[in-house]
């Protein structure tokens, strides 16, 4: 099994409903993309300076099950979302 952990930041501007937003775009793929096996979105509340404001966890069969991901359209939808309303992204993939 593969997992796919993303972790956003996003712009001040407009934050919460943005946080939403995201949310409900990521969560949309659920049951559209072929290869997504599992996905669970959180939204932080600690609020820390060392905290990210959303997180994606998500896991895959195989690598090209993640791959086929990246460039499957309504992930691409999302990566429109994320590019106009976050600072910046880091992400983790490993196998388990």
């Amino acid at each position: 099994m593969i997992v796919h952990i993303v972790f956003f930041k996003l712009k001040e501007q407009n934050k919460d409903a943005n946080l939403r937003r995201l949310q409900s775009a990521i969560e949309g793929m659920k049951g559209k993309v072929e290869v997504l096996r599992d996905l669970e979105v959180g939204i932080d509340f600690n609020g820390s300076e060392r905290a990210c404001d959303l997180s994606l966890y998500s896991t895959f069969d195989s690598k090209t099950d993640l791959k086929t991901y990246a460039t499957h359209p309504e992930h691409l939808k999302v990566i429109e979302i994320v590019k106009e309303v976050s600072e910046y992204t880091k992400v983790v993939d490993y196998e388990k």
